[in-house]
């Protein structure tokens, strides 16, 4: 079966039409470089709606049944931004060590990073991953979070992914 994996953006100005999402796809063209094929990318993109944002990630990983769901946008202190309160709604598990290592990488670029509230959790057999909005950021969270990501998947029972040479090196235990 081929791994589906989920790419959200929220954003109220993208999902009018007002600026294309970039972020959306800055997040599918870094996982295509790094993720051995095949897999399957599940694109939303959505405004900065609890509700709305809720309703696409339980889609995402109980009917579209996606290993991984990686979204982009809503995490910083704006009254709009709700992802990780969204997030969290949805989640059996949260998983905070992956925002804590994505600030960490971030604050190596840029001071305000301390104001990004990236998260992580597990709905059921999903690791759902949030990622700041700026297109930029989105390699650089990724590349401090992907070596622990397939390996996670792996314990709650998703589909096996494996990373490409020249990607961040996979963290697997030897048996």
């Amino acid at each position: 079966m081929t791994p589906r994996i989920g790419i959200v953006t929220m954003s109220d100005r993208a999902s009018t039409g007002v600026y294309e999402d970039l972020s959306g796809q800055a997040i599918k063209d870094t996982l295509t470089s790094w993720l051995k094929p095949p897999w399957e990318p599940v694109y939303r993109l959505i405004p900065d709606d609890r509700a709305t944002i809720e309703a696409t990630l339980i889609a995402l990983c109980d009917v579209e049944q996606c290993s991984l769901v990686v979204t982009t946008g809503g995490t910083g202190p704006s009254p709009r931004d709700v992802t990780p309160e969204a997030t969290e709604a949805v989640c059996q598990k949260m998983m905070p060590g992956f925002g804590e290592l994505m600030r960490e990488a971030s604050l190596k670029k840029v001071p305000t990073a301390i104001l990004s509230r990236q998260t992580a959790g597990i709905r059921n057999r999903t690791l759902i991953v949030n990622l700041p909005g700026k297109p930029t950021s989105i390699s650089e969270c990724l590349e401090a979070v992907f070596p622990a990501m397939p390996y996670c998947v792996d314990l709650i029972g998703g589909a096996f992914l494996e990373g490409l040479p020249g990607a961040p090196a996979v963290f697997r235990p030897k048996k």
